[in-house]
């Protein structure tokens, strides 16, 4: 169930804290889930949130630590002695240790190393930071049961419950060899009703989705969709196994990934968010907002070229908003399907097909709606006939033209490694104003003659 902080709790842990007694803030937060208490420590001041932090036992603030917002748990991390920090990290898995050790300054990185425990737990993730954020490698655990194909059962399964008690779940048990090379996996049901003697080499399955440790977590994150896999063994460039990858771990790749799409698709150039400082965010806004700008002086440009048409045929003006908006909206339309299609890895076919398939996608839109806006003009508008066919003429032109800069755009960022998610925000919106206005009126310059 997911907790909601009522007034009563809110003041009766406000009044503990205030007291500083530190028997009822233990009894009020026990039960509580790690991240509900994150939540609380969010809405507290920070003297408050330190305060009730501290109380807490290592842990349960480890767990806390990973939930908190990036901004409160490095002002958290600040006021921690190195020592206090290391306590927090003995208590959780490598990966997760080891993001929170990359937050650091290199100075305290190497004090919070010094300070940890667990040699081996502190080697595990000294090995974890050699690796990009965004690879397989920073993304991994260490922590992972394996078993050798020359055991047996017995001592296969002795040989687990010593691995399983410094992991939280186990989805996977890796068969590896001698030299510690990824063979295949073995299933708890065939574990448990083999016979204790029967060899590991006997039952275990050989086929097995893996991950190299270099590639991308968008990557990965795509493998564990397709497969529909809870975890993913990672392995090194000779096929040793090295960690594993949860799907926990996999959503937040999703989520960050869905988050950057859609803030590129609304014109915001840099990972923000609404708490952050008024520079930060003019800094992620502004570039896309001067490149529509310098869009709009285009257009203005654009419309100058018939000033002419503007003094005897007044009336092509006023369906230059809609025909820049249609333009847009269905370059939108059409880049977000390719977008998701790219994003998904679903998009077959090759680019002429897909090319040909919009064109006739856009030119049965564009006749249903040319129809209804020739109608519509004529009888609710009293517009001109011959305006009336200019202007359902040029819908249809903008609407093919369109489609096809919306599909081809992100198809051939993609092709340059750029993200094609830019596709679908601003960019697009503008140059297909700019296309639709002057695709407008030279459609009536040709009819018209002026």
């Amino acid at each position: 169930m997911d907790f909601k902080i009522s007034k009563g709790f809110s003041k009766e842990l406000k009044k503990h804290i205030k007291n500083k007694n530190k028997r009822e803030l233990e009894v009020l937060l026990n039960d509580l889930h790690h991240a509900d208490i994150a939540e609380i420590l969010e809405d507290l001041s920070f003297k408050s949130a330190i305060y009730l932090f501290k109380v807490l036992d290592s842990e349960k603030t480890a767990e806390i630590l990973l939930e908190l917002d990036e901004d409160l748990r490095e002002k958290i991390l600040n006021r921690l002695s190195p020592k206090e920090i290391a306590e927090e990290l003995d208590e959780l898995e490598t990966n997760d240790a080891a993001d929170i050790i990359a937050e650091l300054s290199e100075l305290k990185k190497d004090q919070v190393i010094s300070e940890l425990q667990d040699e081996g737990h502190a080697k595990d993730i000294v090995d974890l930071l050699r690796y990009p954020e965004n690879t397989a490698g920073g993304l991994m655990h260490k922590e992972l049961v394996k078993v050798n194909e020359n055991w047996n059962v017995f001592t296969c399964i002795k040989q687990m419950r010593i691995q399983a008690e410094n992991i939280s779940r186990v989805h996977s048990i890796y068969v590896v060899d001698d030299e510690d090379t990824l063979l295949g996996r073995l299933s708890l049901k065939d574990l448990l009703t083999t016979s204790a003697k029967t060899p590991i080499s006997e039952v275990y399955i050989k086929k097995l989705n893996s991950v190299d440790i270099y590639i991308e977590d968008v990557e990965v994150a795509r493998i564990m969709q397709k497969y529909d896999l809870e975890a993913i063994p990672v392995t090194d460039e000779i096929g040793r196994l090295v960690g594993r990858i949860t799907i926990d771990d996999i959503v937040d790749v999703i989520k960050d990934e869905a988050t950057e799409d859609y803030q590129l698709a609304a014109g915001i150039s840099q990972d923000v968010e609404a708490d952050d400082s008024i520079i930060e965010l003019t800094k992620a806004r502004l570039p896309w907002l001067v490149l529509a700008l310098l869009g709009g002086f285009v257009s203005v440009k654009v419309l100058g070229l018939f000033g002419g048409a503007m003094t005897n045929h007044g009336n092509l003006f006023f369906f230059t908003p809609l025909i820049a908006a249609m333009a847009g909206n269905v370059g939108v339309q059409s880049s977000a399907i390719i977008v998701q299609g790219l994003a998904n890895d679903t998009l077959s076919g090759s680019l002429f097909n897909r090319l040909i398939k919009e064109v006739s996608l856009s030119l049965l839109n564009g006749v249903i709606l040319a129809a209804i806006l020739f109608l519509g003009s004529h009888f609710l508008l009293n517009v001109e006939i011959i305006i009336g066919i200019i202007v359902t003429i040029a819908l249809i032109s903008v609407i093919i033209i369109a489609s096809l800069i919306g599909t081809f755009v992100p198809i051939l960022l993609d092709k340059f490694g750029i993200d094609p998610a830019l596709a679908t925000g601003p960019f697009i919106t503008t140059s297909n104003d700019i296309c639709g206005i002057l695709i407008y009126f030279t459609i009536a310059r040709l009819i018209l003659g002026f």
